[in-house]
């Protein structure tokens, strides 16, 4: 029997997208405030969950859900499990968005939302292929656990949770990344600095407030700093000056006292800060010559000198390559400074085979003095983990991908984390096409209709492949 992979992915296209708009609606952002007996991560993430095992109810597969914080889809019988990983959680959405970020649009052939590239629309295309493969009566000889998680972007209680109570399959993809594959993950963990409180002294200004950030894993688009004082008569014109040349811009409002300073630069996955702009280092970078309080000059003064335009960690003493998995990545992300308060910085560090999140925090509090701050490993730290490119998963999917696009297929590791590390023989594998725009954890996130279409297509033949 031969098989248009494409022709038949596309013949879907009207009800994916119809699924995957009703998906997108739902804010599933994890919101552990607003938390239930029957929400455990938030209304938002619970209700994704259950609009998604209806499908596979409505199409005739059998369901579980997993205490509203996990669930599977499953098809198909024999000794061993193929595992399909998605979540269905999102990102904040954040600022800059140019459309409703939970009202899904269509424009110029992209389907712009929170959640579209990362991970309901990869999500569904995998959910689409294994439709494919039962409406076509494909041979299956192997179990098929399409599993599906609501906190991926956070802590993973959720397929933790489902990895207490149900079997881990042998082999299978987390389809929540990028094409031709992805067979190697760094390690991620996020190290927690808190400042040492410090005595006032008179100065001639004061940082009362230094906030930024909405997760650990995405570069901060925005940073809020409000200052007071006696501050000097060129300030803001300085400061409109460093904006300009810096590529970020600035919003002053005066206050009691002094000014409220909001930067703005560009927001990006952590996994590759360069990506992004960030706004709090530029923020800090600019703030820190000036006159202030102890307190205010030690915290802008460690991130303009230890953090600012420094992704691969170099100042903080962390810098690591390693020849397979790469360099090491540094991203401060969250920010929390008041004069009674919090004073910390969260940095999302993700790191290769040959040094661990402990060496990591040794070397951070070296570089920015024991005596001066406290740095702990803020949740637990994720090892990296390597499938070989010789194992035939990695063989049979990058086969597909070649075959399907014309193009070579390679092994590839990222900074990112996914699903596919919750087994050993498990990788990651698209839906992000090569040469495609990475806008996971962006302002106006898409993806291209097309994209997910072809998607579905290369989906469904190496599951096929995988499992007859």
């Amino acid at each position: 029997m031969t098989i248009d992979w494409q022709k038949e992915a596309e013949g879907y296209q009207d009800d994916l997208l119809r699924d995957l708009f009703t998906l997108l609606k739902i804010d599933s952002v994890r919101d552990v405030e607003h938390k239930t007996d029957t929400a455990p991560l938030g209304p938002g993430p619970a209700e994704a969950l259950k609009q998604m095992l209806a499908l596979g109810q409505r199409d005739g597969f059998k369901t579980l859900n997993v205490d509203n914080v996990a669930g599977r889809i499953e098809y198909g019988d024999g000794d061993e499990i193929f595992g399909l990983f998605g979540h269905m959680d999102v990102v904040p959405a954040g600022p800059g968005w140019q459309t409703d970020p939970f009202a899904p649009e269509i424009k110029d052939g992209k389907l712009y939302a929170r959640g579209s590239s990362d991970d309901k629309g990869p999500s569904i295309a995998a959910y689409y292929a294994l439709k494919m493969i039962k409406d076509l009566g494909l041979p299956v000889n192997k179990k098929i656990h399409f599993i599906i998680g609501t906190d991926e972007e956070s802590e993973w209680v959720g397929i933790n949770r489902y990895l207490e109570t149900e079997p881990a399959p042998d082999f299978g993809f987390s389809p929540d990344a990028e094409f031709p594959i992805i067979n190697g993950e760094k390690g991620i963990a996020t190290f927690l600095v808190s400042f040492a409180k410090q005595a006032p002294a008179p100065t001639s200004m004061t940082l009362n407030r230094f906030e930024a950030g909405v997760r650990v894993n995405m570069v901060p688009q925005e940073a809020t700093a409000t200052i007071s004082g006696t501050l000097p008569g060129t300030f803001e014109h300085e400061l409109a000056q460093f904006a300009a040349a810096q590529n970020v811009t600035v919003n002053t409002q005066p206050v009691a006292g002094g000014l409220t300073i909001t930067m703005t630069g560009k927001g990006a996955h952590a996994q590759e800060p360069k990506d992004g702009i960030n706004a709090a280092t530029f923020l800090a970078t600019f703030l820190a010559p000036y006159p202030f309080d102890p307190a205010g000059k030690t915290y802008l003064t460690a991130i303009a000198t230890k953090m600012h335009s420094d992704s691969r960690g170099s100042r903080l003493g962390i810098n690591y390559t390693d020849k397979v998995m790469g360099e090491l990545t540094a991203s401060p992300d969250l920010f929390n400074f008041t004069q009674d308060g919090p004073q910390t910085i969260a940095i999302n560090v993700r790191y290769p085979q040959g040094t661990d999140a402990d060496k990591i925090r040794d070397q951070i509090e070296t570089a920015l003095a024991p005596d001066d701050v406290e740095v702990t490993i803020n949740g637990h730290a994720q090892p990296p983990h390597y499938v070989a490119g010789d194992d035939p998963l990695v063989q049979t999917l990058l086969a597909v991908y070649t075959e399907q696009t014309g193009k070579p297929g390679h092994e590839q590791v990222i900074g990112g984390g996914t699903y596919g590390r919750i087994i050993k023989r498990g990788v990651a594998f698209g839906a992000q096409m090569e040469g495609q725009e990475n806008v996971m954890h962006q302002a106006n996130e898409y993806m291209p209709v097309k994209d997910i279409i072809k998607a579905v297509a290369i989906y469904a033949e190496a599951i096929s492949r995988l499992v007859k």
